[in-house]
């Protein structure tokens, strides 16, 4: 059975610095890719970052939505089978439920949701102002 576990959300005041984790079992992360996501009260799901499966060599090409950019790091730990979004100079606007998800085989981090076909539970991030 597969499972995505997130945690490390919490609450930060804004400027300040929080790293969620997505732990999988059941499936590999490296043969996969993997997304967070986020969404805010009363907002539709959206993209955050990404990251490719990884061949061993390279730990996957990243890519990120424009709002994080340069704030928002996404990365893997292969041994741990976790991936990492380490969150940056948050703003109030960052608030929402955090998830992460995991493509099919050999998948490609994409911003659709439906490309993604296994989802964690989410978890809380809240930026005070």
């Amino acid at each position: 059975q597969v499972q995505l576990v997130e945690s490390g959300g919490g609450l930060v005041q804004a400027g300040g610095s929080l790293r969620v984790s997505c732990a999988a079992s059941g499936l590999t992360f490296t043969t996969r890719a993997v997304g967070w996501f986020r969404q805010a009260p009363g907002k539709e799901r959206e993209f955050v970052a990404g990251i490719n499966w990884s061949d061993g060599r390279t730990t996957g090409r990243t890519t990120y939505a424009d709002s994080v950019k340069g704030r928002f790091t996404i990365s893997r730990e292969n041994a741990k089978n976790t991936v990492y979004l380490q969150m940056n100079s948050l703003k109030s606007e960052d608030t929402a439920v955090y998830f992460c998800a995991a493509s099919d085989l050999w998948g490609l981090a994409v911003r659709e949701t439906s490309r993604y076909r296994y989802w964690g539970q989410g978890t809380q991030v809240t930026v005070s102002s």
